[in-house]
């Protein structure tokens, strides 16, 4: 298949590849020269960013989503309005991975390595072997077909957890009457964790994994916490951070927790950072919206943003979280 992509180190004017400013660096362009105002640096963001630039990887795509880094050094990205899976090596180009999937959204990997995908569009959760087959590990509960599976996260024991959003599915066809979070036992048991959300969209858990946060991404955009219990159930759910904003675009999505507990999430105007309270301490802005994050490189201190058309890199002072791995 040839994809329309443009890759790092070529534009249709013949000008190298841009690295784009962010946050405290405007570019303003007059009709006699171009003039770069720095502003002065937040100190929050100091403190986070490492980066002063944020570094478009590859670009060319319709809306990009799903990253998730592997540990052999690529990223994984979907380009979710055309069905399609990347690779991403760090300097290279993007090479389609998966077609036809599914509508695929949220990607992480379970304890022995193996991706697993929300498919949208096919309204389940699957699971790639290492030949290539593609093995379906959710299709309903309790007898009623998924909803429109978003976003995906793993736990140490097995256990994986997903968003099930109803709001874009024709009530027609709607099988659960309630938009939620459900969890996959590592026997493969498909159970409701959450059952009163407005419409969930990215989770992750603490550094502990005592934590479970949902963004919620509609009208009340907030994060909500809730306390993983010993079976895997959830309680005690309340507000974690409130994401309302004037910004003209974006909503609460994609997020991850570094191993300081802080969270990264994507919404309004760009990326917002908490600190483990839930107190708002920044927000990391690219030239694109951004939907989803990810860490990855050999330290784990790169952060991946899917941003609309885009794949941006970001190097940050503290660590992410570690995916769960098989002893």
């Amino acid at each position: 298949m040839t994809a329309s992509i443009t890759p790092v180190g070529w534009w249709p004017t013949g000008i190298p590849a841009l690295t784009t400013s962010f946050r405290y660096t405007q570019q303003i362009a007059d009709s006699a020269a171009k003039k770069t105002v720095e502003k002065e640096e937040p100190m929050a963001i100091s403190g986070i960013v490492e980066s002063s630039e944020a570094k478009r990887l590859a670009t060319g795509f319709v809306f990009t989503e799903g990253p998730l880094w592997h540990p052999d050094g690529y990223l994984l990205f979907v380009d979710i309005r055309r069905s399609l899976v990347f690779r991403l090596t760090p300097g290279g180009e993007p090479e389609v991975f998966r077609e036809d999937s599914g509508g695929s959204n949220g990607l992480t990997f379970d304890l022995q390595g193996r991706l697993i995908m929300c498919e949208g569009d096919n309204r389940r959760i699957t699971r790639m072997e290492p030949d290539g087959a593609i093995t379906p590990i959710a299709e309903r509960w309790e007898g009623k077909r998924l909803n429109r599976p978003n976003d995906v996260v793993g736990r140490s024991d097995g256990s994986i957890y997903f968003t099930n959003p109803g709001g874009r599915l024709d009530a027609s066809v709607r099988e659960i009457d309630f938009s939620g979070v459900h969890r996959i036992a590592s026997e493969g048991a498909v159970t409701a964790v959450i059952t009163d959300f407005e419409y969930p969209n990215g989770l992750a858990f603490s550094p502990d994994e005592s934590v479970l946060y949902v963004a919620n991404t509609r009208e009340d955009m907030r994060i909500r916490a809730y306390d993983v219990q010993p079976d895997g159930s959830v309680s005690n759910g309340r507000t974690f951070a409130d994401m309302s904003s004037d910004a003209p675009d974006g909503v609460p999505d994609g997020m991850k927790v570094d191993i300081e507990g802080r969270v990264y999430c994507t919404g309004p105007g760009g990326c917002w950072v908490f600190d483990a309270s839930g107190t708002h301490l920044d927000t990391i802005t690219l030239p694109e919206i951004p939907a989803n994050c990810a860490w990855g490189s050999a330290d784990n201190r790169t952060m991946f943003f899917t941003a609309r058309t885009s794949v941006y890199s970001m190097r940050m002072r503290t660590p992410g979280t570690q995916l769960p791995r098989a002893g």
